[in-house]
């Protein structure tokens, strides 16, 4: 979690002068308009859950259909997590706004697992970790072909997707069951901190690990890989092209596709979540406990609409996945076949 991984984007609605934060049921210390504000935001985040549940679904199978699944492996498990963490958005956002009244172990499982955005959060970290893997990827294929070629093996991407998820799931269960619990029937995410120090750390370290390395490993790898490509267009632009060469290019062409794909996919992360991380660290550092305000409700929904960007970056930028969205496109059909006729 980008902090707002921490205890910003667990808590959905308002820190109380207590400094604990209710995900579900009523808190008398907060007013009316606040809970008409959470109300509208969690219906929002609903909406956001359902769009990228439907997009990413699409998206995926648009993957399948135009077997891409075996050729760029990495690409759909980035897209399989953002349809994990969808998905995980709609059944966090429905429970909370079923305002269920939390009883014994099944009261407190579905606090820690469900109600403290746990899954979901799992979801948004491992999709960090993934992108940066992809962006290490392509880094290595374009700058270093020769050994990719020779020394990259499919188990090595496999247990770096493995890993994706493993990092994420270890992230948030060393923090969600030390300080989230059940109260009176109420369940507290990522709220009951035994000091300001520990959340102050625990903010600092998500905002490192999984917005500034990230950040550094995309404008790092990405620069490297367009100088290269560059170059390269250069060297095939000063020779002649014979077959072999039109194949190579037609290869490259392929290549600076999915790179460009993924820039925009590695740059949407980026400014999406830049404002939530911001406005977190304003919250966090402050010496006195502050609710969040209109504009941490506003950066969340921007940083959870993330999930949803990516399906239609594929969608248009990807021509495998385009093409199969084209095909399933009724009034594209009826065009084509109204051309067809005519000719």
């Amino acid at each position: 979690m980008t902090e707002v991984s921490s205890t910003a984007s667990h808590q959905s609605v308002a820190i109380t002068t207590t400094g604990m934060t209710n995900t579900t049921g009523g808190n008398p210390v907060r007013s009316s308009a606040q809970n008409i504000v959470d109300f509208y935001f969690q219906i929002a985040v609903l909406m956001i859950g359902v769009v990228g549940t439907a997009a990413n679904a699409l998206v995926l199978y648009a993957l399948v259909a135009s077997k891409q699944h075996k050729k760029n492996v990495l690409i759909v498990h980035q897209n399989a997590i953002d349809l994990f963490t969808s998905f995980f958005l709609i059944v966090t956002y429905i429970a909370r706004l079923c305002n269920i009244h939390l009883t014994g172990s099944v009261g407190y499982w579905l606090c820690m697992v469900i109600l403290t955005e746990y899954l979901s959060w799992c979801g948004i970290n491992a999709s960090a970790v993934n992108l940066a893997i992809i962006t290490v990827e392509r880094y290595l294929k374009v700058v270093y072909p020769a050994w990719s070629q020779n020394k990259l093996r499919s188990w090595m991407i496999y247990l770096a997707m493995l890993s994706a998820w493993t990092i994420a799931l270890i992230n948030n269960l060393a923090v969600v069951f030390q300080t989230s619990g059940v109260i009176d029937g109420v369940c507290y995410s990522i709220a009951l901190w035994k000091n300001q120090t520990a959340r102050i750390f625990y903010f600092i370290w998500n905002f490192i690990a999984f917005y500034v390395i990230i950040l550094f490993i995309f404008v790092f790898c990405y620069l490297r890989i367009v100088l290269v490509i560059r170059r390269q267009a250069r060297v095939m632009a000063s020779h002649s092209v014979s077959a072999s060469n039109a194949a190579q290019n037609q290869y490259n062409q392929i290549q600076s596709n999915v790179i460009k794909t993924m820039i925009f996919v590695s740059v949407c992360y980026a400014i999406s979540w830049l404002p939530a991380n911001i406005d977190y660290m304003i919250i966090t550092l402050h010496p006195n406990p502050i609710p969040f305000d209109g504009f941490y409700y506003g950066f969340m929904l921007l940083a959870y609409s993330y999930m949803c960007s990516n399906p239609f970056i594929y969608a248009i930028k990807l021509d495998p996945v385009r093409k199969v969205f084209l095909r399933i496109i009724p009034c594209k059909k009826t065009s084509d076949e109204v051309t067809e006729s005519a000719t």
